[in-house]
Parts: C-alpha cells; structure tokens; sequence
C-alpha cells in the first residue's frame, strides 16, 4: 500500500484531523478522502498531472493512483510545449491497465508501476522511469524509521509539489497519518508564518531555502524552537548554512541524505542538537534500513577496501527502469546491484560521495571531482559556500576553478589557497577563484555548477576574479 489504504484507514480513526493545509486551505482526512474518491471514476488509467501547489493537486494525485491506474507529475512551470510533448510520450510508453469506473479510493497491486518519474537529462527533454507501489512502501517504512516521523509531527514542505523531494513528503505524510503542509510558492515571510502559527515541526526543504530561513529567521526573531526535525537534500549542507541552522532551530536534529530518484534512499546522517559537525567531509552517513551498499569498478568488480568507484545499491527501493531517455548509464546495474553513475568510497561503514562521473573534471591527466574541492573550499574561514568547475584549458585540458560565497568581509585568493595547503591535494586545488554576489542556482534552489560558467563566460556582474 502506498498511500491510499492508510487514507481510508486515517479517515475512520480521526476524520476531523488535519491531512494537508496548502496554501491557506485545509483538509482533514474524511475530506480528503471522499474528494479523491470523488474523482476516482473519472481518472484514467494513465494520468498526465500538471498543478500548481494546491490542495487540489493533493486530491487529484490520490485520485491518479487508485486501483491499477498510473500517474506522471509535470511541473506547470515548463513551456507548454514540453508539457505537451510530455504528455504524448506518456500515452504512448506507458503500458494502461484495465480501469472500471466502479473502482475505490484504494491501493492496487504491489508490483505493478504507479509512479511515472520525471528527472532532468543530457537533453532538454526529461527521463521517464516508472517505480512499483511495492517500492514506495519500502521507502515510506525506512524513511519514517530513519527520521522518525510521528503522526503528531507537522510537515512543511515550501517547494513545488512537481518535484520529487517535496511530492514525496506529501504522500510519506499520508501514508504515517501526519499533516502535512505546503504554499502556493516559497517566500521566506510565508514560511516563518507558517512556523509561528501552524505548528510547524519539521522541515524539508534544500540547503538554499534552509540558509534564507535560518539567516532571516534570526535578523527577524522568528522563534523555531519548535522545529525539531530538518530534512536537507539535494547537496550537502556547507559549514555556513549547517551553523546558521542551528542557531535559528536549536532544538532541532538536522539530517541529510543521499539517493536519486531512480534509487529512492541511500545513505544519510542526523546531527543531533549540541553535537559537532565536522566541516569539510565528504562522508554522508550510513546506509538506510533495508539498504546495501557496495563499490564496484565499471565492469561490476568490487574496488579494494578504501578505493573510489560507482556507488552501487541493492534495496527494495529502487525504480523499475526508464520508459524513454536510458542512454545506458543512467542507471545500471551488476545483476541486483543498481548505479545512477555517482562516485564515492566506503571509510568504516560511513559512505563518502565523491560527485557524478559526468561532472568530473580532467585536468593534466588527474581525475578531479569538484564535490570535493567544494567542501574543501567551504572550510576555509570566511567562506560561506563553494562552486567548483573545469573551464577548458589549452594546457591542461581542463582547469579548476571555484566561485566562493564570502561568509562576511573580504576574501583574496591567497587567503584561499593558503586555507587549502592542509586539506586539499595540490593538483585539486582551483587555479582561479571567483567571488559570488549569489550562489549560481536553478529555479529548483539547486546549485548549477554549469550556470558559474555560464556567469564567468559572460562576465556577469555577480561573478568577479579573485586577485592576489
């Protein structure tokens, strides 16, 4: 069952509690329940979603997985026509079930596909990998024992439902029977709102939105005692965001993670309120419930204890492959051993994530990661955050260079290199430094290490070189 049994199951136990509150409108769960069953008859058996933060999307998504139906979530933020040539591609891979307007709000098969992913490519057009019921169970059952969700914790999400991290907090909270809640857009006034009137005890959200909280929670005096869980995904938290959080949230236990869309949950880690963090590290905790986790080299050997190579997964998570976009590295797999083609090594049971292999830069022969140059250049004082990248060189093929966020005052690249002597590998170390108005990110909240070149190319006046 992913959600919708324990919907029925919530609305009979306590039909006037809060399910979802997005954007000023509330639901409680016999609400809920009978608007998605409402529409159950009219759902087809292949759903292309496309909703803006809503408790109607909320309604809509219950409605487009019952029985044996399928669903695809679009974000209504793409041009129209690639929503269009979404949809086409949709109706014509997707494999439709019988559907019977008799049919209930309730959960079909376990095996069968109810999910249809969408996650960005090499190509402007979006990969589509479909995942069972069966595997969103597994993630609901370690995710909730990992974090250690109640059903007396309130949700807030403030990103867009169309994107993965947050569309599964939505359902992870139907299936634990907890509130759940979201905006119609992310504005930090909103979200301290929220905080302060709703409830509110847990976050998820990505490191961006956590800094811009954190930092103008505590300028406003926005009390998050409250808050005693955050859940951070999308990169690793930097020393400036992670300090800031726990300044603003002082009660809270602060966890990130790593997974892929394509893998669901892989490794995490939670810092408790009062321990210390370790600025710098690469590590990203231990395995989740249910999850093994393995090195292997390209043709699906193991790599020797300490060595780098793809970090492979054998769970009950992961996705059932792609409907259209594999180009054969996307995600691979060593017979039950799964790859998104992310690098990383194992240190005492902890897995240590080096970055994609697409992103690594080649420069005078050495392979270089630039997740780990970033976390380095994070740690020196007096810088906030870090983005690194290969520029192309005559010389070396490539050359690395790194665009800082100063965390206050001035910052030379000297001081830089000289934070970096004991930490950093020389061949690793950036060649030219480049200081940030802002962190290069998408509409997402993502860091885009392609967009720092793009500025650098073009000489935007949010980048400057570094001297000295």
């Amino acid at each position: 069952m992913p959600f919708l049994d324990k919907i029925q199951r919530w609305a009979g136990q306590r039909p006037h509690d809060t399910a979802v509150l997005i954007a000023g409108r509330r639901l409680d769960w016999v609400g809920l329940r009978d608007a998605a069953a409402g529409l159950v008859a009219e759902s087809k058996s292949v759903t292309t979603l496309c909703e803006a933060n809503s408790v109607d999307f909320a309604v809509k998504f219950a409605a487009a997985v019952a029985g044996s139906r399928q669903c695809a979530v679009l974000d209504p933020e793409w041009p129209a026509s690639l929503q269009e040539d979404i949809a086409r591609r949709v109706e014509a891979c997707a494999v439709p079930s019988p559907v019977s307007p008799d049919d209930e709000l309730a959960d079909g098969p376990l095996d069968a596909g109810f999910l249809i992913g969408l996650t960005s490519g090499t190509t402007s057009v979006p990969k589509a990998f479909t995942r069972s019921r069966r595997s969103w169970q597994e993630s609901f059952d370690a995710s909730i024992e990992f974090f250690g969700l109640r059903k007396d914790d309130v949700t807030l999400a403030p990103g867009p439902l169309a994107a993965s991290l947050n569309l599964y907090a939505l359902a992870e909270c139907l299936y634990a029977g907890s509130e759940f809640q979201t905006l119609e857009t992310f504005d930090v006034g909103d979200v301290h709102a929220a905080i302060t009137h709703d409830r509110v005890t847990r976050l998820v959200l990505v490191p961006t939105m956590l800094r811009m909280l954190s930092e103008r929670g505590m300028t406003g005096c926005v009390d998050a005692s409250n808050i005693r869980t955050i859940i951070c995904a999308g990169s690793k938290l930097d020393a400036r965001t992670l300090e800031a959080a726990r300044r603003w949230a002082p009660n809270a236990t602060i966890y990130e993670y790593y997974g892929a869309s394509e893998l669901s949950f892989v490794s995490g880690l939670g810092l408790a309120p009062g321990q210390p963090a370790t600025a710098g590290g690469s590590g990203i905790g231990r395995p989740f419930p249910g999850v093994e986790v393995r090195i292997l080299e390209d043709d699906g050997a193991p790599v020797p204890d300490g060595g780098y190579g793809n970090i492979c997964v054998r769970s009950g998570m992961v996705s059932n492959g792609y409907l259209w976009g594999d180009d054969g590295e996307a995600l691979r797999s060593f017979g039950d051993w799964y790859t998104v083609g992310d690098q990383g090594y194992l240190a005492d049971g902890e897995l240590h994530i080096l970055g994609r292999r697409a992103d690594m830069i080649l420069t005078a022969g050495r392979n270089v990661y630039p997740h780990e140059v970033e976390l380095a250049v994070a740690a020196v004082p007096g810088v906030a955050a870090a983005v690194a990248a290969g520029m192309p060189d005559d010389l070396r093929g490539q050359r690395v260079v790194a665009g800082v966020l100063p965390s206050h005052g001035g910052l030379t690249a000297t001081q830089l290199r000289a934070g970096l002597e004991d930490i950093l590998s020389r061949h690793k170390r950036p060649l030219q430094y480049y200081l940030l108005a802002e962190l290069p990110v998408t509409d997402r909240g993502k860091v885009s290490r392609n967009l720092l070149l793009e500025w650098i190319s073009a000489r935007d006046p949010r980048v400057r070189c570094l001297a000295g």
